[in-house]
């Protein structure tokens, strides 16, 4: 590998390799750099590392982030307990006086810090990874912008699938917190006593099978940013816990007998109300409020329409840069239908659309027969007799549009699924302009 730094040799020649060493990495602490030997043994983990990935490996070198080589890629740290996170790894291969390999040193940044160069247009529909060219997007990303300068508690609410976690992160990225850790759990996913462990840790001999202390994603995410995924389904226990840690800006681990400071912002997720979750006694009012300092509300898909062919063209790249498979057109019929559905699972469920089009189908073009079964079934929507009534003009004529959408225009058929006489639903479609 050429040289990348041109010093002078006699300069070189003249430094005690040790010592000059060793200050470069004293100096260099507050970077995520580590050290392995031959073997593949870690021989060094900095500070910076420790603070990015939440803890320190032990001796041995994890098999995600072992040196083979001269390589920059993204790694992707197995999940635990929920809480996964994706780096760069900058890496390179040292060598001894006799020219044998002799282990090698790698650079760790988060993985949306490492970016290729966009055009103009790109970044206008690319906001820290959130795909959009839609006007209700627009005011979300100043939002966005806006509370990222400050350290309050954000609260998201949006559908299953509209990328909640992707504006928690780009709150992180544009914070004064983006070179600290970014740790996300779901609150959902875990039994009550497992959640307080991994969101507050606990200390050995707290419970059975407790053989160790271990550190909770509020110690592990030491000056960053902790994204609760689902708060709504934080147990009353769990939520006044929450609150102190809030509030008072320190917790006490399962089984402690101290407290430990928590210098963590905290942004939240939810698909549910909790405003409604608070009337039925299943939220705190009080942490309610804690934690909905700034309300972003995320539109679902189906409410942006102008994004779903920008979506399928960004996913639909992202493959073909796998070589796998390159599609480069998409056949009238299956853009039709793609444009056309309902998108209950936003951009999620339209992502994995996409790959499972890459997986069955081949060839240069995506064709109906390449989308998921739920494409060629009958689409009906629930009458009105047998639904819950509208409760919102705004309703009635999203439910009206949609109708217009599934039946291709045709306003007896659209009139059938809307559960309305063909009259009702021309004089109320006329009303809203549909």
């Amino acid at each position: 590998m050429p040289d990348a730094i041109n010093l002078p040799n006699h300069w070189l020649e003249g430094l005690d390799s040790r010592s000059s060493f060793a200050a470069l990495l004293e100096i260099c602490q507050s970077l995520a750099f580590y050290i392995v030997d031959r073997e593949q043994n870690l021989l060094y983990w900095s500070p910076g590392a420790e603070r990015l990935t939440g803890s320190h490996p032990g001796e041995t070198c994890p098999p995600e982030f072992r040196i083979h080589a001269d390589a920059m890629r993204t790694i992707h740290t197995p999940p635990q307990d929920g809480v996964m996170m994706a780096l760069h790894q900058s890496a390179r291969l040292l060598y001894d006086r006799h020219g044998a390999p002799s282990g090698g040193i790698a650079l760790l940044t988060p993985a949306d810090a490492v970016e290729k160069p966009r055009t103009a247009s790109e970044r206008e529909q690319n906001f820290q990874g959130i795909i959009s060219r839609s006007p209700a997007m627009r005011n979300v990303f100043q939002i966005i912008r806006n509370a990222a300068e400050t350290e309050a508690t954000v609260l998201v609410r949006g559908e299953s699938g509209s990328g909640k976690e992707l504006v928690a992160k780009a709150i992180h990225d544009l914070s004064a917190r983006r070179n600290a850790p970014f740790l996300a759990i779901n609150c959902a996913a875990l039994s009550a006593n497992l959640l307080e462990s991994e969101l507050f840790g606990h200390v050995r001999g707290a419970f059975t099978g407790a053989i160790k202390d271990h550190k909770g994603v509020f110690q592990r995410a030491e000056g960053g940013t902790l994204f609760l995924d689902e708060v709504a389904e934080l147990p009353l226990e769990l939520q006044a816990k929450l609150l102190r840690v809030i509030q008072e800006r320190n917790f006490m681990p399962v089984g402690g007998d101290r407290l430990l400071d928590a210098d963590v912002r905290i942004v939240a997720a939810t698909h549910r109300s909790l405003r409604e979750e608070v009337k039925t006694g299943h939220f705190r009012e009080d942490l309610m409020y804690r934690l909905r300092v700034v309300p972003i509300f995320i539109p679902p898909l189906r409410e942006r329409r102008e994004d779903i062919s920008l979506l399928i063209w960004h996913f639909i790249a992202r493959h073909n840069a796998r070589k796998f498979r390159k599609i480069d057109k998409i056949d009238p019929q299956a853009m039709r239908l793609l444009l056309d559905y309902h998108w209950p699972g936003n951009v999620r469920e339209l992502q994995n659309v996409i790959e499972y089009a890459f997986a069955v189908g081949r060839g240069a073009t995506l064709r109906q027969s390449e989308l998921p079964p739920e494409f060629s079934e009958p689409k009906t929507i629930a009458p009105a007799a047998n639904a819950l009534p509208l409760q919102s003009p705004e309703q009635e004529k999203q439910a009206i549009g949609e109708a217009l959408r599934q039946s291709h225009g045709r306003v007896t058929e659209a009139a059938r699924l809307a559960g309305m006489s063909r009259a009702t639903f021309w004089r109320k479609r006329k009303h809203y302009g549909l």
